[in-house]
């Protein structure tokens, strides 16, 4: 488990910001799962959406995130991976391949996360923020996800990653607003290996 607790680039969690808002978050509280659901339900309810909001600027870094109040899925998965590691509780990050527009290319990654719970292991949850349409809850051992899965060339990717994939950082890093950022959303290929399984690349 020692990777999902890690501070590194863009999990931030030892910023002193971020260490503050994980332990207001925590305070009065042992319970990790309570803890977990504080954690995710301010990031998904307190954490603007970039692209919901049109706001500027595109954030990548956790406590980049937590300064401006906004962030595409990635960057919000980012920050509550962040806050949940700063509280002693393992946290990593998941993707889904989502078609832009309900059907059909183009397609692209949706940042989300998972979290250990002692009573329940590895449990997914979507922080990117809810709107008509969209109601990602926390409520283990159910899922609650934003976005299900509806079509072959969607997926559910089934790792779980110690730190973002480099094409996400890359589209958060290289492009300087939230519009260049929706017009060059990170992909993936899925690939059929030979037992008709999809694969990644």
């Amino acid at each position: 488990m020692k990777q999902y607790l890690e501070a590194t680039e863009y999990i931030d969690w030892q910023h002193p910001a971020v260490l503050e808002k994980a332990q207001h978050l925590s305070a009065g509280e042992l319970n990790k799962t309570v803890i977990a659901r504080r954690c995710f339900e301010f990031v998904r309810d307190r954490i603007k959406h970039s692209w919901d909001y049109k706001l500027n600027p595109v954030t990548c870094r956790a406590s980049d995130v937590l300064e401006h109040g906004t962030g595409y899925c990635y960057a919000k998965s980012h920050l509550l991976a962040a806050l949940l590691r700063a509280n002693a509780i393992p946290a990593g990050l998941c993707y889904q391949r989502l078609s832009l527009h309900d059907g059909g290319p183009p397609y692209c990654l949706h940042g989300l996360n998972a979290v250990w719970l002692p009573d329940h292991g590895w449990y997914r949850v979507d922080p990117r923020g809810n709107k008509p349409g969209v109601d990602a809850q926390f409520s283990p051992p159910e899922e609650r996800l934003a976005f299900s899965i509806s079509e072959r060339l969607e997926a559910d990717l089934p790792e779980i990653w110690p730190e973002p994939l480099p094409v996400v950082v890359r589209a958060l890093t290289t492009h300087k607003t939230v519009t260049d950022v929706y017009h060059n959303l990170p992909d993936i290929e899925l690939i059929a290996n030979c037992l008709g399984e999809t694969v990644t690349f």
